[in-house]
């Protein structure tokens, strides 16, 4: 059994609920006075824009699946974890590397100085539909021979590639996707070019926050999004700085895990993303979601721990 946690973009209003009234010991005051402002409200009132903004969506979602994980930890035993870009974060502090209130400390820090570095150049992701990673990188090679920066930034499943670029490279890729086979480029609604070169003053950013984090040996293992491989400690800040420049991976952490022997992977957190990416990667696996706490019982008696 694997745990996996969802990444930004799987935040709406009026998530975990239930989770703040069953962990205000996670999910109150202490995790405010981290933020700087209210979780709860924001979570469950909104407005939409300003939760959906990247420095309150990443801890909001990191909190509630780690809130989750903790309720239901006593009858799930992972034998590893792993995490969409800051669901990575998540996996960690399930794993025990970090406490909660430092992970909390750290996706909030990482938040903002990807919210600083998407507002001071503008750039955008889109989804490249009918394209494998080498059509992906084909086209995204291209663009940049012309002086474009185009380039390759979530591998998520087959069928789901993701690029990041500026605003002309964007409208570039729109005019150009289809000579290059590529069935259909959606944009997506992000503030930035998220993993990849636009993101690089926030990663100089984020080394300095993990810079004084003392790591804890690791319960169970977690994969890097970055190498594909289970977390090595004594690179965790330069492989967590890699990764915020760097593709998601996520499609070759899913085959590694199943190739470890990962034959169940329990999605934890607002949302079902990484499950459909489980399912495409893996079609022979089980993959079971627990969004919040009401799906629980029916997936804890699936596997056999009610």
């Amino acid at each position: 059994m694997a745990l996996l946690f969802p990444g930004q973009g799987s935040q709406h209003v009026g998530m975990g609920a239930d989770l703040f009234e069953r962990r205000p010991d996670l999910l109150g005051g202490e995790a405010d006075d981290v933020l700087g402002w209210s979780l709860r409200s924001l979570c469950l009132d909104g407005p939409e824009e300003t939760l959906t903004r990247t420095e309150h969506a990443q801890p909001a979602l990191y909190a509630l699946s780690y809130a989750l994980w903790e309720t239901l930890s006593d009858r799930l035993q992972p034998v590893g974890a792993a995490g969409h870009s800051l669901g990575e974060y998540t996996a960690l502090a399930a794993s025990g590397v970090v406490s909660y209130l430092e992970g909390l400390a750290l996706v909030a820090a990482r938040g903002r100085a990807m919210a600083a570095a998407a507002d001071r150049e503008p750039s955008g992701m889109a989804a490249l539909m009918g394209a494998d990673p080498d059509t992906a990188e084909t086209v995204a090679l291209a663009r940049r021979q012309v002086g474009g920066r185009l380039q390759v930034a979530n591998l998520n499943a087959p069928g789901q590639v993701v690029v990041a670029g500026s605003r002309e490279d964007l409208e570039w890729l729109a005019e150009q996707g289809p000579t290059f086979g590529v069935r259909r480029v959606i944009p997506l609604n992000v503030a930035g070019g998220f993993h990849s070169s636009f993101m690089a003053p926030a990663a100089a950013d984020l080394g300095n926050a993990l810079a004084g984090v003392v790591f804890a040996e690791p319960r169970f293992a977690v994969w890097s999004n970055t190498t594909a491989r289970p977390h090595d400690r004594s690179r965790l800040v330069e492989t967590l700085v890699a990764q915020i420049v760097s593709p998601v991976l996520f499609s070759a952490c899913l085959s590694d895990m199943a190739g470890a022997g990962v034959d169940t992977f329990i999605h934890l957190g607002p949302g079902d993303v990484t499950a459909g990416m489980a399912r495409k990667t893996i079609p022979g696996a089980r993959v079971l979601v627990i969004s919040d706490l009401a799906d629980a019982p029916p997936a804890l008696e699936a596997l056999g721990t009610m």
